[in-house]
């Protein structure tokens, strides 16, 4: 099993499961009342689009009902978060949270939650498979270099989600003003921890072990 695979796939649809969850909150505040199209906000009046910088929590819903959406999509959120937890490295397990995640897109998860957990089944379709040191292109220096930052990566990820709302709180206008800041802190933190999570396996791989050679994560020595 690729270790670092596992906990980043699961960090990943964690924090996919959890966003989930608090749109659909917002989303049952706001009744039972009808959304105007396809892609909605999840919170209600008093908060307006163009004013904050989370502009309002957009989602998208297929459902006529801000209350029914907002029930799926917290139904939704507790199944992807604790299929994260507990079930993403089992066989199709991967392809599982894909599918839920694409689900939690459809009824009012949000628009980053669901993709972010779409990265991490796609992850999770690669925890159990063979990692082939030999055909890597990453250099002994790089590739110590990025294993190294995975926990640092994956550190930085998590402290970005929760540290936006946080700016956001203390700082609207800057955030608003500035909002291509949350789509490049978020897209930028995704993709150096997925490169990070596959160095530092690979390297791992690499090791030697106490029967000679290099181990794979099958448990052979060669």
């Amino acid at each position: 099993m690729r270790k670092a695979t596992r906990i980043t796939a699961t960090v990943l649809g964690l924090t996919a499961g959890v966003a989930g969850i608090e749109h659909g909150c917002f989303e049952v505040l706001r009744g039972n009342a009808r959304p105007e199209g396809l892609i909605i906000a999840s919170m209600g009046p008093p908060c307006v689009p163009e004013l904050s910088w989370n502009q309002c929590e957009p989602a998208m819903t297929v459902i006529p009902s801000f209350f029914i959406t907002g029930i799926l999509a917290i139904i939704l959120g507790i199944v992807v978060t604790v299929w994260s937890a507990f079930f993403v490295q089992k066989k199709h397990g991967g392809l599982v949270l894909i599918l839920l995640s694409i689900l939690l897109l459809l009824f009012g998860g949000g628009i980053f939650p669901p993709l972010i957990g779409i990265i991490a089944g796609a992850l999770g379709t690669r925890i159990n498979k063979l990692l082939d040191p030999e055909g890597s292109r990453l250099s002994g220096g790089l590739l110590r270099f990025l294993a190294v930052l995975w926990s640092w990566s994956l550190a930085l990820y998590v402290l970005w989600v929760l540290g936006q709302w946080v700016i956001g709180y203390f700082s609207n206008d800057w955030l608003l003003a500035n909002g291509y800041i949350i789509v490049a802190m978020v897209l930028g933190t995704l993709l150096l921890t997925v490169v990070t999570t596959y160095a530092h396996d690979l390297q791992r791989a690499t090791e030697p072990h106490s029967g000679g050679g290099v181990q794979d994560f099958a448990g052979r020595t060669h």
